[in-house]
């Protein structure tokens, strides 16, 4: 389905040889993938739902052991206005199994909300790569045309206002 509606989101992502798409448990395949991985992207459920395993700190722990030396997971974790806590122990969460874990907030236009996104490694820090380096891998990559991303609005997606800050364990 979203292949087929959903062009002006996936823009060709389909296509790529290098994507492979598994439909199923994702605690299931976490826990015996066999491959490393340099990004993990979350794009989940909320935690009150079906998905309530892949919010556990054992969940963050088995997919740190599925990233290769130097990646990341990437997830969303809740509006901060309506979710406090909920973004605070899932926060809490992640830096049991992380030495840098990294909140970040943006206006999502499908929630209609400001929202909260994490981005956790043992190395890697999001916040401290700049604009220009975040620009020079974009020419790198051949991506351009994108709408709510650009190399200035990178460092700001992690400077969160104060009652976000207020969550940080």
């Amino acid at each position: 389905m979203a292949k087929h509606y959903l062009g002006d989101v996936h823009r060709g992502a389909f296509d790529d040889p290098r994507l492979q798409v598994h439909v199923g448990d994702g605690f299931e395949f976490t826990a015996h993938v066999g491959e490393k991985f340099d990004l993990i992207v979350f794009d989940l459920t909320d935690p009150d739902t079906p998905a309530a395993r892949l919010y556990t700190p054992d969940f963050f722990a088995m997919a740190k052991r599925a990233l290769n030396p130097g990646g990341a997971i990437s997830l969303h974790i809740g509006s901060p206005i309506f979710q406090p806590e909920r973004v605070r122990r899932l926060l809490a969460d992640l830096r049991t199994a992380f030495s840098i874990v990294r909140p970040l907030g943006l206006y999502i236009p499908l929630y209609g909300a400001y929202w909260g996104l994490a981005v956790a490694s043992d190395t890697l820090d999001p916040r401290a790569v700049g604009a220009g380096t975040i620009e020079e891998r974009l020419a790198q990559r051949a991506i351009g045309g994108l709408q709510l991303y650009n190399p200035e609005l990178h460092g700001a997606l992690f400077a969160l206002p104060n009652f976000y800050k207020a969550l940080l364990p």
